[in-house]
């Protein structure tokens, strides 16, 4: 089989609207949480969220791909577009008909549902639906317009595993570009939930964090305090490529993909098995992919939502997995970035891609007091970044339903 690296990363987070600006906030330890601006909420419990920050579509979209694309869909084309530009690519010189797009979103367009359903609602009756609402709506649409956009005729699809999602979708671009179906994917994911029906919804589950009086310090990933996630959005975006077609055009090499796993809780509804069965068969089953042992892997970013038994069960998962390995240092950039749904694995692959290029572990913000029944067992990255020789940096996500999908990205070596 072939190997697949990453040549290319493009981010639009709460803590950055460019994949260097996102790496930075991470590694200052920079909190993207705030008051919601968007969207009256004074009646919600909760009233704060990662937003994006002085994001105006304008300022890389044109009015017509303004109208016609929910914001997930715009959030996906903009890291795309630096993603496609940090890996230096010139699709004319390339096979387009071996160039393919995996892009994930757990929501799709919901903002597109919520606008539409709301204005016939409120209106008499009549059905005056935009032209566009379903293709806005739609969750593939995204691969599809990012496929049109540069005329990539390959594989193109679109995953949908909840909080999973890009995670899932990164790791069968992987399988896909080894098994020789492709030269090239464009993959990650991208969400725009936080919108009155997403806010409501998850407020509902009572998942949400309701600490209004400190919103910077809610997502506090493992500590005693932590009451719930902080919603985000935006979108991370990961070009995928066989080394040897890299090698071929003199692409710049990030990191290189050797293992991905995916399991079920088989549970749950919603909440994760309280032992971490399918977190645990999915790391074992990445780490098998990848013909490492537990103790060559040198950074666990952890899924860590900062919800109560979410936690937990990851760490009860890792101690069945890991054991007392004393290489491993523990981390969730979620205490920065909030929760991005399907966005989510995208956006913790690239933390993951830059700590084995640079040898630097972002920290774990906000988080003051580990649940005392793990503390000791694992070295938590906290409050400051820590460097050391990254090797090997492994990536969780889960989802409702129970999905796992785990990464794993190897420090790149020709």
């Amino acid at each position: 089989m072939k190997r697949v690296v990453v040549t290319g990363i493009g981010a639009l987070t709460p803590i950055g609207n460019t994949a260097e600006t996102f790496w930075n906030n991470l590694l200052a330890g920079k909190s993207g949480a705030a008051n919601i601006t968007k969207l009256n909420v004074e009646k919600f419990k909760t009233r704060f969220a990662c937003e994006l920050k002085n994001f105006n579509a304008a300022d890389y979209l044109d009015k017509a791909e303004i109208r016609r694309n929910d914001l997930y869909t715009q959030y996906a084309l903009i890291a795309t577009a630096e993603a496609i530009g940090h890996a230096g690519i010139n699709f004319e010189n390339l096979n387009r008909n071996r160039i393919g797009v995996i892009w994930g979103s757990g929501n799709g367009g919901i903002h597109t549902f919520e606008e539409q359903v709301t204005e016939f609602a409120n209106g008499d009756g009549t059905p005056r639906f935009n032209p566009f609402f379903i293709p806005k709506m739609i969750v593939d649409i995204a691969s599809g317009v990012i496929s049109i956009r540069y005329g990539l005729r390959g594989i193109n699809y679109t995953t949908v595993s909840a909080c999973a999602t890009s995670n899932t979708a990164i790791i069968d671009s992987f399988n896909y570009i080894r098994w020789n179906k492709a030269d090239m994917i464009i993959t990650g994911g991208s969400e725009a939930a936080i919108t009155y029906s997403g806010l409501g919804g998850f407020s509902a589950a009572k998942a949400l964090s309701t600490n209004n009086e400190s919103p910077e310090t809610a997502s506090r990933p493992f500590d005693v305090s932590r009451d719930g996630f902080v919603m985000g959005e935006g979108a991370g975006a990961v070009i995928l490529e066989s080394l040897d077609h890299a090698l071929a055009r003199n692409a710049p090499i990030l990191a290189e993909v050797v293992g991905g796993g995916m399991a079920a809780d088989a549970y749950h509804l919603t909440g994760t098995h309280p032992e971490g069965e399918g977190a645990y068969l999915g790391m074992m089953a990445a780490l098998e992919d990848a013909g490492l042992r537990p103790d060559d892997i040198d950074y666990l970013n952890a899924h860590a939502t900062s919800t109560k038994l979410g936690d937990e069960s990851e760490l009860i998962a890792a101690g069945r997995v890991f054991g007392a390995a004393k290489n491993l240092h523990v981390g969730a950039t979620k205490s920065m970035t909030g929760h991005l749904l399907g966005a989510a694995g995208a956006i913790e692959s690239i933390a993951c891609i830059n700590a084995v290029q640079q040898d630097i572990i972002p920290p774990t913000i906000n988080t003051k007091e580990i649940e005392p029944e793990f503390k000791d067992r694992f070295q938590f990255v906290l409050g400051e970044p820590v460097k050391k020789k990254v090797d090997y940096a492994l990536n969780n996500t889960f989802g409702f339903g129970g999905h796992i999908a785990t990464s794993i990205f190897k420090k790149y070596k020709a």
